[in-house]
């Protein structure tokens, strides 16, 4: 994905939160969580806990089509498992880092290795 846009500024990886929107895939209806989340260049990352159990997660999988909202500015996403060994370890390593998920060795607590990484890249304005 192009990682030059302009509107995704580095400051909006240090919100606490962002707040993801997917579409049911039941319903049909927006459905919004609130979620921690890691920034590299225009992807956001994820970790469910509840791998591809969550909600969210067979959501998106349904319809890869979702919006996010950080800090007050909305960006529309097109989300994906992630599937790279190095761009999942990445993503893990991101998360970790900024939610202190780690041991005191430095390795990674066990949501931090186990949970399922997904990737929401974002679509240039």
């Amino acid at each position: 994905m192009d990682n030059d846009n302009p509107h995704l500024s580095p400051l909006l990886a240090n919100e606490p939160y962002c707040y993801l929107t997917t579409t049911g895939r039941v319903t049909g209806k927006p459905h919004e969580i609130e979620i921690w989340f890691g920034l590299l260049g225009n992807t956001l990352y994820l970790l469910s806990g509840g791998m591809d159990k969550s909600d969210w997660v067979k959501n998106l999988l349904k319809t890869p089509s979702v919006t996010v909202r950080i800090g007050g500015q909305t960006f529309r996403a097109a989300a994906r498992l992630v599937t790279d060994k190095q761009e999942e370890m990445t993503a893990r390593n991101l998360l970790a880092d900024k939610y202190h998920e780690r041991r005191a060795n430095g390795s990674l607590s066990r949501w931090a290795r186990t949970a399922l990484p997904v990737a929401l890249d974002i679509a240039a304005s």
